[in-house]
């Protein structure tokens, strides 16, 4: 169907039309900031001990009953064990005092009564709520992979539906879903009704990200599209992440917070009135008068003249009729399009793990856990404008690789930080996540630039839903944590580092037309290196062949 962006240079690359729909898809970004990790605050797990039912015991002897432990290397009380409360009792009626009984003579029990919380962080969360402690300690990062197997439907489901109903529909139907589940999620009984709610909020907010992000990258012009694919989009999310503990901080409630997030959402509807559909998307459904009718009041909008045909209607319709074939598989039907979603899906699962364990686990660190998820938003900023920077004068594949190696290896050297330097170890994860926040953000856009406008929705949909391997996983290896701290450091490192082999086999994509149809998609790199020779794969024969690298 020729070249969108010639049928439409007309239009310009900086006018009213494109700056306001480049804000209006970037204000949405905030809200996706905002839901992303609200299960730090809410599944935090506030300092408890069991809860000592008897109101006859002294304060000292109440202090007493609960064991000593070393946890990481220090000294606290004990969070799942206490002193047998029986013997306790006995002890007290007797007239001892804990100064003359040896404590460790006597049987531990489980906290059988319950735990108190301290209220001193959080007035409420669901891990005080529900007990989710000790033995029931493993729904905490069930509850966070809820989520991102959320994402993992949203990812697949949303591709389809958006490349069939259009890019607009799908994006504000996400947007109202997720809102009315947050709400539903605040009102939450159960530990189990929370975590089938997290699903969908997960559902509908991958959805929403996808969605906007495919749809900016169709309408905005050239020199807008990686503006906003790699600062406007990342930047505003980052906004969000950044007000998230602000709000955590002021509601302390976990319910009253999903109240407070679910109502700002809402002030997004609105902007059905304002974003228009994808022309391309409607081009690739045939649908020229509708597409003509939205390009036309861009250019209307911009001020300039647009010419009496567009776009030739029969090359249009020959298009659709090819696009109208398309489906999930034909992402993996061929071989040069199989092996790039092949390399994609390894990159995306990795830089998930990484990106997602350091933002999931905020709270363990030292510190006040505000802060600490504060300053991990913080650290985002300056990678997204590093990114920006570096997407517009740079090829994908070197950025790509370099700032993987980066990343893992500021994560592996955690190890080897003393225990004393808490500040240190903390500047060195806060480095990890700068390189893996622009690994982040580069494959994002080096993957819409990778597949065709005809299979680019699915594409991103089946990376984006692979990638959940990933998030889901990143809870679990942060709990692995509370086996030894450095475990999950070690695992999010050494993978980082090793995807970064499998981005090299890629094709650039730098100062290259986006591609349209399978035909203008770029094939895979795959060679082995022997003497400045490339060995490729003939008809049952082996061919050497010289290729500049």
């Amino acid at each position: 169907m020729g070249n969108y962006d010639e049928d439409t240079a007309f239009l310009g690359q900086k006018g009213p039309f494109f700056i306001i729909l480049f804000f209006l898809l970037n204000g949405v970004y905030i809200s996706t900031g905002l839901h992303s990790f609200y299960i730090v605050f809410v599944g935090a797990s506030p300092s408890h001990h069991c809860r000592i039912a008897d109101g006859n015991l002294s304060e000292e002897w109440m202090k007493a009953s609960i064991p000593n432990e070393i946890v990481n290397g220090k000294l606290q009380p004990s969070q799942c064990w206490r002193y047998s409360l029986e013997t306790v009792r006995k002890l007290s009626a007797q007239g001892y005092s804990p100064l003359e009984v040896n404590l460790t003579d006597i049987t531990l029990e489980t906290c059988v009564d319950g735990w108190s919380y301290s209220t001193e962080i959080y007035h409420s969360t669901i891990v005080s709520e529900w007990d989710l402690v000790c033995d029931s300690e493993w729904r905490v990062p069930f509850a966070s992979s809820t989520l991102y197997m959320g994402y993992l439907l949203g990812s697949l489901v949303s591709g389809q539906l958006s490349d069939r109903f259009g890019r607009r529909k799908v994006f504000f139907m996400s947007l109202a879903a997720e809102a009315l589940v947050i709400l539903a999620q605040s009102f939450s009984n159960s530990w189990l009704l929370f975590c089938v709610l997290y699903f969908f909020v997960g559902t509908f907010q991958i959805s929403v990200y996808i969605t906007a992000f495919v749809l900016g990258n169709e309408v905005l012009s050239e020199s807008l599209r990686v503006s906003f694919t790699s600062l406007g989009a990342s930047l505003h999310y980052c906004f969000g992440y950044m007000l998230l503990p602000w709000m955590a901080f002021a509601v302390r409630d976990w319910r009253s917070l999903l109240r407070v997030l679910s109502g700002l959402t809402v002030v997004f509807i609105p902007l059905w009135w304002l974003i228009p559909e994808s022309p391309r998307w409607l081009l690739s459904q045939g649908r020229v008068l509708e597409s003509e009718a939205i390009v036309r009041e861009a250019a209307k909008k911009n001020k300039v003249s647009a010419p009496e045909v567009i776009f030739i209607q029969s090359e249009v319709q020959q298009a659709a009729s090819q696009n109208s074939k398309y489906s999930l598989l034909d992402v993996l039907w061929t071989r040069d399009i199989r092996k790039t979603t092949f390399l994609c899906l390894l990159l995306w699962i990795a830089i998930n793990i990484g990106y997602f364990g350091l933002s999931l686990n905020t709270t363990n660190l030292s510190g006040d856990p505000f802060l600490n998820c504060f300053l991990s938003a913080v650290t985002e900023m300056p990678a997204y404008i590093v990114s920006l920077l570096l997407l517009k004068s740079c090829p994908r594949r070197p950025v790509l690789s370099a700032f993987l190696i980066i990343g893992g290896g500021f994560l592996l050297l955690l190890q080897l930080i003393p225990e004393s330097q808490h500040t240190l170890a903390l500047v060195l994860e806060m480095a990890g996540k700068f390189g893996l926040t622009i690994s982040f953000t580069v494959v994002y856009i080096y993957t819409a630039e990778l597949y065709p406008t005809v299979l680019r929705n699915l594409g991103m949909g089946l990376c984006s839903s692979a990638a959940r391997i990933g998030s889901i996983t990143a809870p679990y290896i942060i709990f692995l944590g509370t086996f030894n701290k450095y475990l999950p450091y070690i695992l999010m490192g050494s993978l980082t580092i090793a995807s970064s082999i499998a981005n090299m086999f890629l094709p650039e994509t730098f100062r290259k037309v986006l591609p349209e149809t399978l035909e203008q998609m770029q094939k895979c790199k795959r060679f082995i290196r022997r003497d400045n020779h490339t060995l490729e794969e003939g008809e049952g024969t082996v061919i050497v062949k010289e290729e500049k690298m």
